[in-house]
């Protein structure tokens, strides 16, 4: 299988992840340490984070990794699952809407969002944030569960906190789900979220192994500048694709697209 197609997604996360150290880095950094019991207060649910266990063998870098990587796990998993619930209830109203019209649309759509995702990153217009209400009654529900997992000390209840934080409300994500709608079936949702939860992976793992030490450098304004106008220049590109027709190999790699 040609998985070409997922470079897109993936660089979007990668150059989209300092937004993630806002959005969910202090907690990462909080639950991936290992200090004596006691609750950490982090936005936007207080969570109990317990002790390493007595005579651990593990070195402590090996237990921040383990539970660094076991909450993204869950984090990505449930981007995945969006992504698949997205795809397929796309695919339903294309199969009535089989037209080259309505996939044009969706297609300029999707770039018009990834343009909007790298002017929000950059600072430069909040217009994306806006969609984040839109996920608000669902996290509403979710955020509840997150008090109910007890004392953060094994990789499964990390697994498990991810995986429902995966759900927070997120312009980011929403833009990229709009993306794994045209990618024509639900595996390939699936995968296109999932590809793109791991290009925010090697951010959220630093940010966890390296706890608030890191949070300062990727807040700077100019990385994040850097890193939204790059996003941008991936949907200015794609919306040149769609309406000049420039079917090139390397364009083809980075645009965001739909099914083949």
């Amino acid at each position: 299988m040609d998985l070409g197609w997922l470079v897109a997604p993936f660089t979007v996360g990668l150059l989209g992840s300092v937004h993630c150290v806002g959005m969910c880095g202090g907690i990462v950094a909080a639950l991936s340490q290992v200090p004596p019991a006691r609750e950490v207060r982090a936005f936007p649910v207080p969570v109990t984070v317990a002790g390493a266990p007595a005579g651990a063998a593990a070195p402590l870098a090996l237990h921040m990794a383990a539970r660094t990587l076991s909450y993204n796990a869950g984090r990505i998993g449930s981007y995945a699952v969006a992504g698949a619930i997205a795809g397929g209830a796309i695919g339903g109203v294309r199969t009535l809407a089989q037209t080259a019209a309505w996939q044009q649309g969706a297609f300029v759509l999707a770039n018009l969002m990834l343009v909007a995702l790298g002017l929000y990153l950059a600072g430069l217009w909040q217009g994306a944030a806006r969609i984040e209400s839109l996920g608000m009654p669902l996290w509403r529900r979710i955020q509840p569960l997150t008090n109910r997992i007890g004392p953060m000390g094994t990789t499964p209840r990390m697994f498990v906190l991810g995986a429902l934080w995966g759900w927070l409300p997120c312009g980011m994500v929403y833009s990229m789900l709009l993306t794994a709608m045209l990618a024509g079936s639900p595996v390939r949702s699936a995968l296109t979220m999932a590809a793109f939860g791991l290009g925010t992976l090697p951010t959220l793992l630093a940010a966890g192994m390296m706890g608030t030490r890191l949070r300062p450098i990727l807040q700077r304004r100019g990385l994040r500048l850097a890193g939204g106008l790059m996003v941008t220049a991936f949907g200015v590109l794609g919306l040149l694709r769609a309406f000049a027709g420039h079917h090139v190999a390397w364009l083809e790699a980075i645009c965001i697209g739909g099914a083949a």
